[in-house]
Formats: structure tokens, sequence, C-alpha cells
């Protein structure tokens, strides 16, 4: 069972696994991996729906007359959807406790807002999203700035539909704060899971293939220095998690790249949030970015304020 942290509003008893859903395939693919989610860490799975009503108005411009019954109408496509959801998530796994809401929010608003008290919060991509526009607005909001843990259910590209659900899972190590919040994630999927953990380590974000035009070549002992830092990273999480298996990796550059290519073998990916600044890619930061769009597994996004991060 889940150790209880009264201090941590993520790991309350009452915390739910959210979902949101919007009648797409990403959506219907998120939750049916969100149901199997919230069973196996013995969670209420929370399902929402944003309909916008803002911008719907907004879209009917002058025309006044024409607001009141289109929002209307908003309103019971988005019932009618939201009761689907919950028929089909009763029909995944009936013990799995649900509850369910609507709002006149947007999805990334309501999302956003759930996540403050959420165990975490399930969302769904396309397995093709390879720019942002492919990506999605509400996606990259709710990845960017939500709060705790968030899960991005991405489909095996090779396998086309389906979602992964063998296999290590893999985390990134950087040695920033955030990254000791994804570790302690990462450890406590893999227990939950009885699976292996593969922590991949890169020392920095640059490509040093080519450095001002000119190839460079790493020397020294470089990979002896940062297997020690990952290592020591590791310990304490070694000990609270003695039973799961670890493997270590450690590469020069290049996460992002490195990261995907272990997500093809992966059922889970878990990254920190590095990002920072004004800028929305900056707010997501580089690694999670590029994973959230072409990892082969889902990817869990860590908030530093996810998990007790102090040893």
């Amino acid at each position: 069972m889940t150790e209880q942290q009264y201090d941590d509003p993520h790991r309350l008893a009452s915390a739910p696994v959210v979902v949101g859903v919007d009648g797409s395939d990403g959506s219907a693919r998120a939750l049916r991996w969100a149901v199997r989610y919230a069973a196996q860490h013995r969670r209420r799975l929370h399902i929402v729906h944003g309909l916008d009503l803002v911008g719907v108005s907004r879209g009917v411009g002058t025309y006044a007359v024409a607001t009141l019954p289109l929002i209307d109408s908003v309103k019971a496509a988005g019932k009618a959807l939201v009761a689907r959801a919950v028929t089909a998530a009763g029909e995944y796994d009936p013990e799995v406790p649900l509850t369910a809401s609507m709002s006149g929010d947007t999805a990334a608003q309501l999302l956003i807002e759930d996540s403050v008290t959420a165990f975490a919060v399930v969302i769904g991509a396309s397995g093709t999203a390879g720019t942002l526009a492919h990506l999605g607005s509400t996606l990259l909001a709710v990845t960017s700035h939500a709060s705790g843990a968030v899960i991005v259910v991405r489909p095996d590209p090779a396998t086309g539909d389906a979602v992964r659900t063998s296999g290590p899972v893999v985390v990134g190590v950087d040695g920033s704060r955030t990254s000791e919040a994804a570790i302690a994630a990462a450890f406590a999927e893999a227990a939950e899971r009885r699976t292996g953990l593969v922590a991949m380590h890169a020392w920095s974000d640059w490509d040093t293939g080519q450095f001002a035009g000119e190839v460079t070549s790493m020397t020294g002992n470089l990979d002896d220095v940062e297997a020690a830092v990952l290592a020591e990273r590791l310990a304490g999480w070694q000990e609270k998690y003695p039973d799961v298996e670890v493997t270590r990796e450690v590469c020069t550059a290049g996460p992002g790249a490195q990261l995907t290519e272990l997500s093809k073998t992966a059922q889970l990916v878990v990254v920190g949030n590095r990002g920072r600044g004004g800028f929305t890619g900056l707010l997501l930061g580089s690694t999670a970015h590029h994973l959230v769009q072409h990892a082969h597994c889902p990817v869990m996004v860590v908030h530093a304020d996810t998990e007790e991060t102090k040893r």
C-alpha cells in the first residue's frame, strides 16, 4: 500500500487519478490506460471534460441570439460524452471507483486546476505527433503548467494503437531537484509494476558531436565520473526499493534522443520538468518537450512538488 504523506496533497488517500476526455482516439486510449493505472495504485478515477464555453460564445460573435441554443447543445453533447466515458471505464474495470465532472472551462484550465490535488493527471496524445501543432495546445499547456505528475499516454508507433504494458520503467537523471522527484516517482512505479528500472544520465543537453561547425570528441575519464554521479543519485533510492533491479546508462549528451530510443522497449518513461522562463517551450523543458512528441510509450512528466525529494 502506498505510504501516506500528509504534507503532500498528491499522496493523500483521497487524491484521484484524473483523466481528461474529449471523444478523440487519443482520449479513449488515455481513458483505458488511466483505468489500469488507477487500479494499480488503488486510486479513484476522476473523469473530466472541459466545454470551453467562453470560446463557444466568442465563436458566435455578434449573433447573441444563437449563443444560448449553441451552449445548450454543447452542454448536452458534453454530458453524453462524459456518460460514455464513465460506461467505458466501468467496463474496463468495474472495481475501480469512478467519479466524473464537466466544466465550462477549457480542458487545459480544468486539468491544471485539478492537478493541484490529483495523484496524477492523464492525457492522451497522437502516436504520430511530430510538431507542436500536431501535439495540441491542451497537452502542451497541461504538461507545462500542471502540478505534480502529468502522464502523456502515447502508443507504440510500431504497433499502431497499442500501449505497451511490459518492459522496464526508464528515468532520466540529471542531478536537478526535478530530476530527484523523477527518480522517486520512477522507483515507486517500477516497484508497483514489479519490473526493472533503467536510469539514464546525460551530463549535457548539448549535441557534443559538433560545436561551432567542428567535430569534437570527449576525452579523459568523463564516463567514469558521470557513472559515479549517477550511482550516488540512485544509492538512497536503491536502499528504499531493494527489490527493484536497476540498470545504469550514461551518455555525454542528447538525453531526449537517448530516452526516446529506450522508450522503444519501455512501458513508461519518467522525466522531471526542467522548464523555466516565460516561453511555452521553455516552460516544458527540452527533454520532456521532445519525449511527449516522440516517445514510443507513455511519458510521465514530474514537477518538483510531486514527490518528497529529501532522504
